[in-house]
């Protein structure tokens, strides 16, 4: 019999209230040997938490849900109490000293749910990219995935699939009989666009810059006011400034919401080729690094050397001998900060995927790409045999982005994202 799990769900204490989930079969006798009875099941009830001498622990609304229909398919119990750290630390441990429970591990309940069949793994998945969320596009874009958007693609693709298999499997097992003969007329139209589809989908942007953030690389050479303007638009003394070239010699990275979109801001050494010591050397070579990386480029240098789709950045604007190439900018007064931002925003739009539309991220697209390349293998081939063969690999591939045939290692990691309480 599979264990009881219990954790607290809710944020740690202190807290005006605190919510402890208890999963497993063993749910409703933990519940009745701290209230006495069960709850009308799915009806929040106030009721005195008692422990095993009889003392009173609190006064809390318990919640009551038989299996399946629950959030993890098996029997659960809540307790809403009050989110004081002495109460939170009692109820606990009570529940620790009742025979068949233990504390839950990270991401154990959405595992559950996920083995009993009440969300499939991109739901999972998603849920995982909400938990994380810190932005709005963040949220909206892992809502989607989260509440069955993306599973319910995947779902069709599969019927569609299936169908397909079923019309050329009755194509080779009754061959010999009169009324299937050949495949329907339609047939190589309906694979081609299944096909179509899928390839369209896969050209969007991946979910994961959604999740990891817009990568913003400011680069240029010493000197020249990126540490400066890094942290006028961090509103914070990240980066060291100093008059002193070479004065930025490590990778310097912040993570930041501008316009509810997620970036990652990263402050370079200043690139040279003479009169840089060791240290600053190895900074420079990270710098180098760091622009293959990126995803937008803030250059405040000379035109000559921006490289091909930066911003250019005309920088120190409030002085007499600024720059006059670029966008001017002033980490001083202000000037041109906003529209810079805006800048930001608008090209970080345009590489991360609409929030309302569906989106892999990089596991799934690499099944998506395989199901698109046995599409494609049984699209060009005549052989009845070879394309059933091509149509079950592509369905194979569908059926390990939903979770079908998961393998334990790919769950654990996925899993171990997860809060204890999740």
């Amino acid at each position: 019999m599979q264990d009881t799990i219990f954790a607290l769900s809710s944020g740690a204490p202190p807290a005006g209230i605190a919510v402890i989930r208890i999963s497993g079969p063993g749910a409703g006798t933990a519940l009745k040997a701290f209230v006495g009875d069960l709850p009308e099941p799915r009806l929040a009830t106030v009721r005195r938490l008692r422990d095993r001498d009889g003392q009173s622990l609190d006064e809390a609304l318990v919640l009551w849900f038989p299996a399946p229909r629950t959030v993890t398919g098996e029997n659960v119990a809540e307790l809403h109490c009050h989110g004081g750290r002495a109460v939170v630390a009692a109820i606990m441990s009570e529940l620790g000293k009742l025979p068949g429970l233990r504390e839950a591990e990270a991401g154990e309940f959405t595992r559950r749910a996920f083995a009993n069949g009440r969300i499939d793994l991109a739901e999972a998945e998603g849920l995982g990219d909400l938990l994380a969320a810190e932005t709005e596009w963040q949220r909206r874009g892992a809502m989607s995935a989260a509440g069955g958007g993306l599973s319910r693609r995947i779902e069709d693709w599969r019927t569609r699939l299936l169908g397909l298999s079923a019309q050329l499997e009755a194509v080779i097992d009754f061959s010999d009989e009169d009324d299937v003969e050949v495949l329907p007329t339609d047939f190589a139209n309906e694979l081609s666009a299944l096909r179509v589809e899928i390839e369209d989908v896969l050209s969007r942007p991946s979910s994961d810059r959604l999740r990891d953030g817009i990568r913003v690389v400011f680069a240029g050479p010493p000197n020249v006011g990126k540490s400066s303007l890094f942290n006028a638009l961090l509103n914070e003394g990240a980066a060291i400034v100093s008059p002193v070239a070479g004065t930025t010699r490590d990778v310097i990275e912040r993570p930041v919401g501008l316009g509810g979109i997620p970036f990652v801001f990263v402050d370079t050494a200043g690139l040279r080729r003479e009169g840089a010591g060791e240290i600053e050397a190895i900074g420079i070579d990270r710098a180098q690094r760091e622009l293959e990386k990126a995803d937008i480029v803030v250059w405040l240098g000379p035109p000559a050397n921006c490289p091909a789709g930066a911003i250019q950045i005309g920088p120190k604007a409030d002085l007499a001998d600024a720059a006059s190439e670029g966008h001017p900018v002033s980490a001083v007064t202000g000037l041109g900060l906003d529209d810079l931002v805006r800048i930001l925003v608008n090209r970080a739009k345009a590489l991360l995927p609409p929030p309302d539309r569906i989106a892999f991220n990089r596991r799934q697209k690499g099944l998506v790409a395989t199901c698109g390349k046995h599409l494609g293998a049984a699209g060009r081939v005549s052989d009845t045999l070879v394309v059933a063969e091509e149509l079950r690999l592509a369905r194979l591939a569908l059926d390990s982005m939903s979770g079908r045939n998961s393998t334990e290692d790919m769950l654990d990691a996925l899993f171990g994202r997860f809060c204890i309480g999740k």
